[in-house]
């Protein structure tokens, strides 16, 4: 194995296990808010706080440490705070004592985080051979992010929340970020920047201070449209897809809780077959394509009266189709842009779609619900899939290989 190819393994690798432990981080209070919830006696509200505080501060993090990055024109300083400050939070939000300290230890952890992704992509995307960018990106973010963060962490945090309590839970997702941290320190190189040689100076790209300038560039508009989109889609689905299938569906806890599982290993096994079909066909057709599958799922849900092992079968396809997440919110932005604003474009779509679709696509949905019923967040689901397909339709093609072939 050559050096080059080594080395593009090796951040895959650090990398993947860094994102995965942050996105674990962030779903910890998810699986052991019953017992934070008997502890510390907060209420629904106050827990709906905790993951809406860490999200609008995900969103901004991710949009103004990203254009800092490309602004000093480096990634690892930044990687390397993000995760001594997030697994620090994480442990903070154990030795919680009430509400408001929880609430600022989760969104000071938001602020961190949120910049992860975006450099972390950026530097899969400068470390990769061409060939393999989308296939990288899917990996690190849909595969490591998925197995980690909704598949190893459920089992893991509520076994030790149960055995000893919530608070051991939490104090033990801190650790592994600080160790990754020293590994990234020690084996990841910082990427030279490499600007195209037709693309405008990063000044010129990024008009306004937040870099909101680059929302003039076509496909940087139309990801962050569709990151509305999707965001939402799997926001409402992860809230209200339990609540479906123990309601109108009448399935027991038990039951709803192994297709929940199932459908936790979709991203990992969409993000490897969705890049890696986008490295060589093209990122706009399996983006499109996939995008429309998505629905099936609330169709399913809505529609399907057949066996509960059919239905779940239905609902993992549709879920599969979550492998475009690392396309529009990584890899066509950041070929778009080139290396030089890689990290301000993919913060400035991840930013977009946590603000509308991570805090007020839930609050929507959940008060639909409330006036019309459960079978309104399907709907919402089937037409925020659909119209992310329709406004996929609008990308220009970023992959430089079929550019090449189209030109040839």
């Amino acid at each position: 194995m050559d050096t080059k190819r080594g080395y593009e393994l090796r951040v895959v690798l650090l990398l993947g296990l860094a994102y995965g432990f942050a996105y674990f981080d962030r779903m910890a209070l998810t699986f052991v808010s019953p017992f934070v919830i008997e502890d510390l006696g907060l209420s629904n509200f106050q827990i709906s706080a905790l993951g809406s505080g860490l999200s609008l501060t995900w969103a901004l993090g991710a949009l103004v440490f990203g254009l800092l990055s490309d602004r000093m024109g480096r990634r690892k300083p930044f990687l390397l705070v993000a995760m001594v400050v997030f697994s620090l939070c994480s442990i903070l939000s154990g030795l919680s004592q009430g509400f408001w300290q929880l609430l600022a230890s989760r969104v000071v952890m938001g602020a961190a985080e949120g910049p992860f992704l975006p450099i972390c992509l950026a530097i899969i995307i400068a470390a990769s051979a061409e060939r393999r960018r989308g296939l990288n990106a899917g990996i690190v973010q849909n595969v490591f992010g998925a197995i980690m963060g909704t598949a190893i962490a459920p089992i893991v945090l509520v076994w030790m929340a149960e055995e000893w309590s919530w608070r051991a839970a939490f104090l033990m997702a801190g650790v592994p970020g600080l160790i990754l941290a020293l590994l990234i320190w020690r084996f990841i190189e910082e990427p030279q920047m490499q600007h195209d040689a037709d693309s405008p100076a990063p000044a010129s790209r990024s008009g306004s201070g937040l870099g909101l300038g680059l929302l003039r560039q076509r496909n940087i508009w139309l990801c962050s449209l569709i990151s509305c989109l999707l965001v939402g889609w799997v926001v409402v689905g992860s809230i209200f897809f339990p609540l479906y299938l123990v309601g109108p569906r009448a399935l027991d806890p038990g039951t709803m809780a192994k297709t929940m599982a199932a459908l936790g290993l979709c991203p990992a096994i969409g993000g490897v077959l969705v890049t890696w079909i986008s490295d060589r066909v093209g990122r706009r057709p399996p983006l499109i394509f996939f995008s429309m599958l998505m629905a099936t799922s609330p169709m399913a849900m809505l529609w399907f009266d057949g066996s509960w092992a059919v239905l779940t079968a239905m609902l993992f396809v549709g879920w599969v189709g979550m492998g475009v997440f690392p396309l529009f919110m990584g890899v066509i932005p950041g070929e778009t842009l080139g290396q030089g604003m890689a990290a301000t474009a993919m913060g400035l779509v991840v930013c977009v779609g946590e603000l509308t679709g991570g805090v007020f696509a839930p609050l929507v949905a959940g008060w639909l619900a409330d006036t019309a019923g459960l079978n309104l967040p399907m709907y919402i689901m089937i037409g925020l899939s659909g119209f992310a397909a329709i406004v996929a339709l609008g990308l220009q093609e970023t992959n430089p290989a079929v550019l090449r072939r189209r030109a040839g």
